[in-house]
């Protein structure tokens, strides 16, 4: 067994895209309209689904906003270095919520930005261990 994807659904799936490909430099991996159905699937992600994990972004033609909960909490993603990618996700108008830094009682460096709908997304910084497995 493993995960294939986590879905979100987003309010505007034109801003929703724009953020993930652009600002988190995702791929938009395929999109399709169910018409009789009233919705948009889009799986975006950093690889194929065939061996990545991905994220489907569902967007129901009649709501144009989500209550998030209380029992969400966010979508992790490994960066090299948290403080440049806060500075280039800022540089291509992303909204960072946390900056980088190390989480609280902790040493790994952490950072938080948030989507156009308000799903925060983490950053870790991966230690080089982590990188070079």
């Amino acid at each position: 067994m493993r995960m294939l994807h986590t879905m979100l659904r987003v309010g505007n799936l034109d801003k929703s895209l724009q953020f993930y490909t652009e600002v988190l430099g995702m791929t938009l991996l395929r999109k399709r309209d169910y018409e009789e159905g009233r919705f948009t699937l889009a799986f975006v992600g950093y690889g194929d689904e065939q061996n990545h994990t991905v994220l489907e972004l569902t967007h129901n033609w009649d709501t144009t906003s989500y209550e998030l909960g209380n029992a969400y909490g966010h979508i992790a993603i490994g960066v090299e270095d948290a403080y440049q990618a806060c500075a280039e996700i800022k540089s291509r108008g992303g909204n960072v919520v946390r900056e980088a830094g190390p989480m609280k009682g902790g040493v790994t460096v952490i950072a938080f930005v948030e989507d156009p709908d308000g799903c925060k997304i983490e950053l870790i910084q991966l230690d080089k261990d982590a990188r070079n497995n």
